[in-house]
């Protein structure tokens, strides 16, 4: 360890000793990885080295905040957060190496006129936000991905009712507008009127995973729902509920203009926010209570859980397998991406319900929540 190289990672060394001594978890492959990445990227560059230490060796957000205060006492001698030290570099840097103060949740009066501005800086950043996963994410950015959502449009599939409607062309003749016609024609049937079935969207119905192994993902997800919710109007019916160890209905509380007033109105109706976890006795709940009175009839059901369920497994194949006759499809939407491409051991709620279930797919970022809204209006 001679030289400039020696030199630099004796500083990464110490750098990584006073992150445990404030209580983060930094193991030795930790610090293999930062020296690596430090040595591919410029070491004099403090972003590079900034974003290099904040991805190998922050493994929980709630150390965040205590690596911006190290990382600036240590590399900067100073107090000030190292937001500071990303706007001033952003100035000199070129656009593409750039960092974006994201705007806030809810802008006031006075911001209105500058928001035009901030939503196209944050759109440059965007295919950072896109996949960085929810449990990593610190508050301006969930901020941002918040803005987003809204913008994402949720479209279950179609379903083809009894009534029809008049049609250019089909294969079942509009028997009293062709009659109408040939009065023209003195009752010669010349111009042939035909109809078709009509097109209606399939109710959605999302059920939210609240429990304390989803509490990196949960809020998120409710603000997705809320957004999904927001943009449906009245172009087809979105029922939200989240579950713990026991269902409770959001749909009336996230009906709401402002996305906060939404959220804290629904964090007020539920009792068991980052609790246990069963899912068999919510689905069944679901299936008894709203299922069988008619929200569930031909709706596509999407659960969004990790499968962790301290339940009964029997319980929860029964309500599978009720839930499944009642609905048109059911979407399984799992943050773990290992569990949802099948990696690896899957967890017992997701195994024992995997037979009942259409399509599994991800739901750890924002990516894969597009991924579901390009899914969900081609299902069969």
């Amino acid at each position: 360890m001679s030289g400039p190289g020696g030199d630099l990672v004796r500083i990464l060394v110490e750098f990584g000793r006073r992150l445990r001594a404030e209580g983060l978890t930094v193991g030795s492959g930790d610090m293999l990885t930062f020296s690596a990445a430090a040595g591919t990227l410029d070491p004099t560059d403090l972003m590079d080295l900034y974003w290099a230490g904040r991805v190998s060796l922050v493994t929980r957000r709630d150390d965040l905040a205590a690596y911006d205060r190290i990382f600036a006492e240590f590399f900067l001698d100073r107090d000030n957060p190292v937001d500071d030290l990303v706007r001033v570099n952003a100035t000199t840097e070129s656009p593409a190496e750039t960092a974006v103060e994201i705007p806030a949740a809810e802008p006031g009066d006075d911001e209105e006129e500058d928001e035009a501005g901030k939503l196209g800086l944050v759109a440059s950043n965007i295919d950072l936000l896109r996949t960085r996963s929810f449990a990593t994410c610190t508050e301006k950015e969930l901020a941002a991905l918040r803005r987003i959502m809204a913008t994402i449009r949720l479209s279950p599939p179609r379903r083809r009712t009894r009534r029809s409607r008049p049609a250019r062309s089909g294969s079942v003749p509009h028997v009293r507008s062709t009659l109408r016609r040939s009065l023209r024609s003195h009752g010669v049937p010349i111009e042939l009127a035909w109809r078709r079935r009509r097109m209606r969207m399939r109710p959605l119905v999302l059920l939210l995973d609240i429990s304390g192994s989803m509490a990196d993902y949960s809020r998120a997800l409710l603000q997705f729902a809320y957004s999904t919710q927001r943009a449906s109007r009245s172009l087809f019916r979105v029922e939200v509920f989240c579950f713990g160890t026991r269902l409770t209905h959001l749909t009336d509380p996230l009906r709401s203009r402002r996305p906060d007033d939404a959220l804290r109105r629904a964090a007020d109706r539920v009792v068991d926010w980052e609790g246990g976890t069963r899912i068999g006795d919510s689905v069944d709940e679901f299936v008894r209570r709203y299922g069988r009175r008619g929200l569930a009839r031909g709706a596509v059901v999407v659960i969004c859980s990790d499968g962790h369920d301290r339940g009964s497994p029997d319980v929860l194949s029964t309500a599978m397998q009720r839930l499944d006759r009642l609905c048109h499809r059911i979407v399984w939407v799992s943050p773990h991406i290992g569990a949802a491409e099948r990696r690896g051991p899957l967890p017992v709620g997701m195994m024992v319900a995997e037979p009942y279930v259409d399509v599994v797919l991800p739901g750890h970022d924002l990516d894969s929540l597009e991924r579901l809204a390009e899914l969900l209006p081609i299902l069969r």
